[in-house]
């Protein structure tokens, strides 16, 4: 009787910290709710979505406002279109913009919303038309290159001669 009751307790341990190990893997993979709860979906399209993920977070304010839950590519426009998984708590005027921004200098991409001024909301299926794409660092640094290159290629040879003299 007493090995039962230890091999119960046993198990029961083991089944409690599979489940915490469960519920911390959803937690980091941002996986936390299934279903998705109460809210409305609305879509964005955007040139480039750089490195923007399926359930990357929608940020207004710095508040979390709801998750992206689809990207897809659209062959007639050929862009990004972001369908957003929005809060039904959170209400945004139909003229609402939204960026991609990255978390830190090299961190995860999200996607920011910017109120507008327009009296009537998004609703379930609206787009979202003011737009802003991601940045992506590899060409920010090869049009600084470039532009390095290309003002070094401009200035005349007697200034390479008198590096002193003054225009």
């Amino acid at each position: 009787m007493e090995r039962t009751l230890l091999d119960f307790w046993v198990g029961l341990f083991v089944a409690a910290g599979l489940a915490a190990l469960f519920a911390l893997a959803l937690k980091v993979s941002n996986a936390d709710s299934f279903g998705g709860g109460a809210g409305y979906t609305v879509t964005a399209s955007f040139d480039n979505i750089g490195g923007l993920k399926v359930r990357a977070p929608v940020k207004s304010a710095g508040v979390l406002v709801g998750r992206v839950s689809d990207i897809r590519f659209d062959n007639k426009t050929y862009n990004a279109v972001v369908t957003l998984r929005l809060d039904s708590k959170y209400q945004f005027p139909r003229d609402t913009s939204a960026a991609i921004m990255t978390s830190g200098l090299l961190g995860e991409q999200y996607l920011a919303l910017e109120p507008g001024a327009d009296e009537r909301n998004l609703k379930q299926g609206d787009a979202i038309r003011i737009t802003q794409s991601a940045v992506v660092l590899e060409n920010l640094i090869s049009q600084f290159l470039y532009n390095k290159a290309s003002d070094a290629s401009s200035s005349s040879p007697e200034d390479a001669q008198h590096p002193g003299a003054k225009p």
